[in-house]
């Protein structure tokens, strides 16, 4: 399944310009450009999950409100923490080995696995694994289902462009299914960081109101009754910014690369 950057590539063929590139040399580049590209916007998850995990509105109006724009929490976090601060849990994000939203209480990897271990055991690891594997099928299913029919949307509006600008379709359609599947399944997810950091509360006690939930449902009763329906979509906002600048990074990156290998081998040869 593809998610992230890789999910607006879905249907692009990089040898239909006829570059002369091997489906090893196509592996890396893709690889190498997901890597870069979240590098690069891994301050917009770390704001992002900032957001899910306040209880506090996300206005200015609120007082008690530690965060509540893009650019202000951005300013806040690096003048608080450091610039290094956004990219905090980027190693567990990039292995997908333990919960990214725990790690970032955390001074270092190393320090969550071991704190995390020691104050609550091995199962710890698994917190917010329901809405997960919950949220697999129904993105999995919007992302192909919108994809499909945003193509077909796109044939019916330009039906004279034809196989001429086929990569370009591709990246608007995948693009496009990428951000209504996450706008969609996107309460899971708030409801996956809100579980991943329970038990956790002297360390978040910095950044606002902590809650402990006794397990999914009574997470989601909690969101909704303290801070209604649109709690479940606090951080919505950094993340289709990030899957927007995802998208555009990582055809780059990748364009990048293949024209790399391309050059090369016809200087080989």
């Amino acid at each position: 399944m593809l998610y992230g950057p890789e999910a607006g590539m879905v249907g692009y063929d990089p040898k239909a310009d006829g570059r002369s590139i091997s489906s090893f040399e196509v592996a890396v580049a893709g690889s190498v450009s997901g890597l870069v590209t979240r590098v690069m916007v891994s301050p917009l998850d770390v704001i992002k999950i900032r957001f899910q995990l306040q209880i506090e509105r996300l206005s200015r109006s609120d007082p008690s409100a530690k965060y509540y724009g893009i650019l202000q929490a951005g300013r806040q976090i690096l003048q608080e923490e450091g610039l290094a601060a956004f990219w905090k849990g980027h190693v567990p994000a990039q292995l997908l080995s333990i919960g990214y939203g725990a790690v970032q209480v955390y001074k270092t990897l190393r320090d969550a696995v071991v704190t995390m271990y020691r104050t609550e055991g091995p199962l710890v690891f698994y917190k917010g694994l329901n809405p997960t594997l919950i949220a697999i099928f129904p993105y999995a299913g919007f992302q192909f289902s919108f994809y499909s029919a945003l193509k077909h949307v796109h044939e019916w509006v330009l039906p004279a462009q034809g196989r001429k600008n086929e990569n370009l379709k591709n990246l608007l359609c995948g693009s496009g299914a990428g951000v209504i599947s996450k706008t969609l399944t996107y309460p899971l997810d708030l409801l996956k960081k809100r579980l991943q950091v329970g038990g956790f509360e002297r360390a978040r006690a910095t950044f606002g109101q902590v809650r402990s939930y006794r397990g999914l449902l009574h997470c989601a009763q909690q969101v909704l009754r303290e801070e209604g329906p649109t709690g479940f979509f606090k951080g919505l906002s950094p993340s289709l910014l990030k899957a927007a600048l995802s998208t555009g990074f990582v055809f780059f990156w990748y364009e990048l690369f293949c024209n790399l290998f391309h050059h090369m081998k016809k200087a080989d040869s």
